[in-house]
Formats: structure tokens, C-alpha cells, sequence
């Protein structure tokens, strides 16, 4: 395919992983790995004279530095709006604080809301040319943590997914993290997905067809070849979900005990922020089977591979 049919291809934005297939996923994972691999002077002149900007309006270290470093390591200028300081505090709105960004000639923006729906609506008003990327959404999607966690996971095990045993496991409801793994995996062709948590915590099983739920946490973890550990999101529910964090722990919680049901070279991943002692122990977290921190650099990588795909020029 030539350049400009390689650009025509592409999306003008990145809002979920719903549409993407196995040969689309593939490839930018792949894309993550060659970037990662370039010299720094070479990365650096990728998207050069490019602008990113990013607006959280929720709370973020890993995706939002990430997303800054990711620009920052193509030759992009990187900027971070303060929303707290922003004219939306004044009562603009924010498609006209980004289309205002925009006529300054930002390229991209990465965007987190808590608010279902607005991450697509602000796309929509984006001219032809300015990507926005979503950074996480409500309770539906962050996409590039998908991606990130699907390259870990591959790099670890493989990239037959098909022979793949996973268990997804605490705070299912409320996850956008366990949305698009959900997506990724069943993309890839993942051969068994398990969910498990306290029944408060999971979804409408109409949401998760195919999937096994299973009620015990020690059956769940039985025989499984990856474990995605979910955090506890106690700002999205309401009280009374969890009897105490001490039960959540007693009874979701993963110990190096538990781990040892699962594979013997099984892995363990989780988004972060870590609540330790409520969702995973000490010993787990920090240990030699967890992909946590490989998950952190892996968001770097995908971050720079999601820019490169859709503001880059389509060469190798």
C-alpha cells in the first residue's frame, strides 16, 4: 500500500477498541515494538513539529505522563492543560476550549472524562486533521491501556492468545480497563476468559457473552495462564457494594497462596494504582511473575505507536 493510501486508511481518532481486529491490534503492537527499538535521534524526528495536548478531568499519573513522554520521544511538542485553570472553569465550553487549542495548531488530544459519551461528542466537533485520542471514558473505555496490556501479555506469553487461559478479577462493574481488555482479548482470539468478583461488583452477564463467571475466587484461579487484577474503584460506587476492605481482601484478594493455583509461569497484570492489601499482596505485586511495572513501560511504547498511527506519515 502506498503512503498516502496508508493515511487515507487510518482513523482520525482513537475512542475505543470496539472496531479493531486482530490484524489492526497486531499492528500496533508490532508498531510499539519497532518504535521502542529506535535510537533516540532517530525516534525523535517521527513526529517532529507535531503538538499534543492533553486534558484530564479526572485524575491521572501513569496514562497522562505517559502520553507526555510518548510525544516528547517522537519530537513532539507536549503540552498539558491544567483544567482547574482553564477557561471551562469560567464557563466555556469544552469543544470550544479544544477547537480553540486547535486553531493554535495543536494536532492531537488526549482526553480523560468521568462522563459517558463526551469523549466521542468532543471528537465529533474536531475538523478533518485533529486526532483525539481517548485517555480512559466513564465506565466504557480506555483503549490504549488495552493495548498496553495486551503487548505485555503477549510479550510474556507469546502471540498465540488462542491457547490462552485469562482471568479477569475484582471490579468488573465499574471498569473501563476490563472493557477494552475484554475487546482485545476476544479480538485476538483468546481461548478462555474468566470473570470473577463479589456479585455486586460484576456486570450484566448480556454485556460479557462467552465469558465464564465463576463465584470463587480460588476456582477462578485455577489453571490460568494471565490474571488481570482490577482496582477497586471506590470513587464510582456507591457504599455498601463491599462489606469491608478487609473482606474484599479475605476473599479477592491475590496471595503469593492463591497464585499458586493458577500455571506455573502464569502472569499477573494490574492497571494501577495499586491498592496493596486489598486487591493484591506485597509479596504478588512485587514479585517475579508480575507484569505490573512492564505494563508501565509498555504504556510509553503503545502511546508513541497510537500517535505514530494516526498523525504519522505511513512509512516504515
Amino acid at each position: 500500500m502506498s503512503t498516502a493510501a496508508q493515511r487515507a486508511a487510518r482513523p482520525q481518532h482513537l475512542l475505543g477498541l470496539e472496531a479493531m481486529d486482530r490484524e489492526a491490534i497486531t499492528a500496533l503492537l508490532d508498531r510499539a515494538e519497532a518504535l521502542a527499538a529506535l535510537s533516540p535521534p532517530v525516534r525523535r524526528t517521527v513526529l517532529a513539529g507535531r503538538t499534543l495536548a492533553t486534558l484530564f478531568f479526572e485524575p491521572s499519573t501513569r496514562t497522562r505522563m505517559s502520553f507526555q513522554l510518548a510525544a516528547q520521544r517522537l519530537g513532539m511538542d507536549a503540552i498539558d492543560l491544567n483544567v482547574s485553570m482553564a477557561s471551562t472553569s469560567k464557563g466555556e465550553t469544552e469543544s470550544d476550549t479544544l477547537r480553540t487549542l486547535a486553531a493554535m495548531g495543536v494536532d492531537a488530544f488526549v482526553v480523560r472524562h468521568k462522563i459517558e459519551g463526551t469523549v466521542g461528542a468532543l471528537a465529533a466537533e474536531l475538523d478533518p486533521g485533529v486526532a483525539l485520542i481517548s485517555a480512559g471514558e466513564g465506565r466504557s473505555h480506555h483503549p490504549t491501556q488495552g493495548l498496553l496490556d495486551m503487548l505485555s501479555l503477549r510479550q510474556a506469553k507469546g502471540a498465540d492468545f488462542s491457547r490462552l487461559r485469562v482471568l479477569i478479577a475484582g471490579d468488573i462493574r465499574h471498569s473501563r480497563v476490563a472493557r477494552s481488555d475484554l475487546h482485545a482479548l476476544r479480538a485476538l482470539g483468546c481461548r478462555q476468559i474468566r470473570l470473577c468478583g463479589p456479585a455486586s461488583l460484576l456486570p450484566d452477564p448480556a454485556e460479557w457473552p462467552g465469558c465464564e463467571a465463576v463465584d470463587d475466587f480460588d476456582a477462578a484461579v485455577e489453571g490460568v495462564d494471565a490474571l488481570f487484577m482490577l482496582r477497586l474503584q471506590r470513587e464510582r460506587m456507591s457504599e455498601g457494594l463491599v462489606p469491608s476492605l478487609e473482606a474484599y481482601y479475605r476473599d479477592y484478594g491475590l496471595t503469593e497462596a492463591r497464585l499458586a493455583r493458577a500455571a506455573p509461569d502464569a502472569v499477573v497484570l494490574h492497571p494501577g494504582p495499586i491498592n496493596r492489601g486489598v486487591e493484591i499482596s506485597d509479596a504478588v505485586a512485587d514479585g517475579p511473575r508480575s507484569l505490573i511495572l512492564r505494563q508501565v513501560a509498555n504504556g510509553v511504547a503503545i502511546r508513541m505507536a497510537v500517535l505514530d498511527w494516526l498523525l504519522g506519515q505511513g512509512d516504515d
